[in-house]
């Protein structure tokens, strides 16, 4: 948790720095396709991972630049887990939870009514498993679902097109790839099970947004 509340005064810092600037914030709505990581085992193969789901948060951003804005993002992820070996798939209801700070460098000066643009930057993510625990899962042998959650350092990377509706009203498109390690803690390796270790969270949404 310390580490969660340092972090947020860090990027709480980074967005305040430019308080004086123009700023804008929106809602932002999507879904998350999160990749699968391949388990091997002594019983056989599998794929563990996280299923598709809703995505939905919000963003402050500031222009620091001509072409160039800081944004801070919080975004609220509903992905269940699951295992899946020969067309059994065991699933494990769970969430994450992500926060993180991104530079955002535009190929049309900020005033423009359209402008395409790329994203870097990076934060944290935290899995949650929220399901029931049971002392029998499906699959076992290559991973245990948990209710439990673990914190992960996070990078992510990002391209999109931002659209004036009217006056300081935007519209957004965009998709952005985030990317941790995998959390080991939430799906446990079953016994003599190695799991792959690069987990990515693709995400398009829409978002609105007003500009001060």
């Amino acid at each position: 948790m310390r580490r969660i509340a340092f972090t947020t005064l860090f990027l709480s810092a980074l967005a305040v720095s430019c308080f004086g600037q123009q700023w804008e914030f929106g809602g932002i709505g999507g879904a998350g396709f999160l990749s699968n990581v391949n388990v091997t085992a002594p019983s056989g193969s599998a794929t563990a991972g996280f299923q598709t789901g809703g995505a939905f948060g919000a963003f402050f951003g500031q222009n620091l630049y001509p072409h160039l804005s800081g944004e801070i993002r919080y975004m609220y992820l509903q992905n269940d887990l699951h295992i899946e070996s020969n067309g059994a798939n065991a699933t494990f209801s769970g969430n994450a939870q992500v926060l993180h700070y991104d530079l955002l460098y535009h190929t049309n000066r900020k005033g423009s009514k359209m402008q395409a643009y790329v994203a870097v930057g990076g934060g944290l993510k935290i899995f949650r498993g929220t399901g029931a625990q049971q002392a029998y899962q499906a699959n076992y042998q290559f991973g245990y679902m948990t209710n439990t959650q673990q914190l992960k350092p996070m990078g992510d990377v990002g391209v999109g097109l931002r659209f004036e509706l009217r006056p300081r009203v935007f519209i957004r498109t965009e998709i952005r790839d985030y990317i941790t390690p995998f959390p080991e803690q939430i799906i446990a390796p079953g016994p003599g099970a190695k799991f792959g270790s690069i987990l990515h969270d693709v995400v398009p949404s829409v978002s609105l947004s007003y500009e001060k």
